[in-house]
């Protein structure tokens, strides 16, 4: 389904990923491991196209300059260059780290507004799975956004990213900052998303409870893939063991 190949992102002479090649097969959980600026927000934001409109920004104000090579293959077409927009046309959906969410705005007005690229009839059917796979949103539907927990707002904006409806969803960090009771709720909610058919890429700094649902891994350090197994393999990985699970 996706494959990336030799990928380079510099940041003016910084190398953010270097020589990068992964792939993920339809229906898999993937997941991308490594400690903080390791690579992996960089590696979505690319897989997203959102490192265009990034770069283009950049470009426009003289600021840092930004160089993309490789290949991004998804369903064989190679899409590097293709505006992120099209991406989520596509099936493509990012669900960033602290994705900004209209806090003045319900949360069942934020999902609405997660649809404004769909042109389907089927929109009903994505606010019923999104309550489903988290109830308590459908309890907070008309409470304004800005006015959720933490953890709250997490659950909602993974909620706007499923609304896009999503063939490949990239999650960035969703567990960061989660209590243990709600990064369980969530990494039960990331298998009934593939249990829709949905495959996920998901990257973490934090392992452990990530590893049990994955089908495979790759583990990044410093822009450079250095281990790639299944999920039972790298948690079995006493490398893997003393970087990423914590005390």
């Amino acid at each position: 389904m996706l494959e990336v190949k030799n990928l380079m992102v510099f940041f003016e002479n910084a190398l953010a990923i270097n020589n990068l090649s992964l792939e993920v097969q339809q229906g898999e959980i993937v997941g991308v491991l490594g400690s903080n600026s390791a690579g992996k927000t960089t590696l979505m934001n690319a897989i997203s196209g959102l490192l265009i409109d990034i770069k283009t920004k950049e470009d426009r104000r003289g600021g840092v300059r930004i160089t993309v090579n490789g290949e991004i293959r998804f369903e064989g077409e190679d899409i590097i260059n293709i505006k992120p927009a099209e991406r989520v046309r596509r099936g493509i959906v990012l669900s960033q780290e602290r994705h900004p969410i209209f806090p003045d705005s319900s949360v069942g007005e934020n999902l609405r507004i997660a649809t404004y690229l769909r042109r389907d009839s089927e929109v009903s059917k994505s606010y019923e799975f999104v309550y489903s796979v988290f109830p308590h949103l459908k309890e907070l539907r008309r409470r304004r956004a800005g006015f959720c927990s933490g953890g709250e707002q997490q659950m909602l904006v993974i909620g706007m990213a499923l609304m896009a409806k999503p063939r490949l969803f990239l999650m960035d960090e969703p567990l960061l900052g989660l209590s243990p009771a709600m990064q369980k709720d969530l990494i039960h909610t990331i298998r009934q998303i593939r249990d829709e058919g949905i495959t996920v890429i998901v990257t973490e700094q934090f392992a452990r409870p990530l590893l049990p649902i994955i089908d495979r891994g790759y583990v990044i350090e410093n822009g450079i893939l250095v281990l790639t197994g299944t999920g039972r393999e790298l948690m079995d990985n006493p490398e893997v063991k003393a970087a990423y699970f914590g005390t």
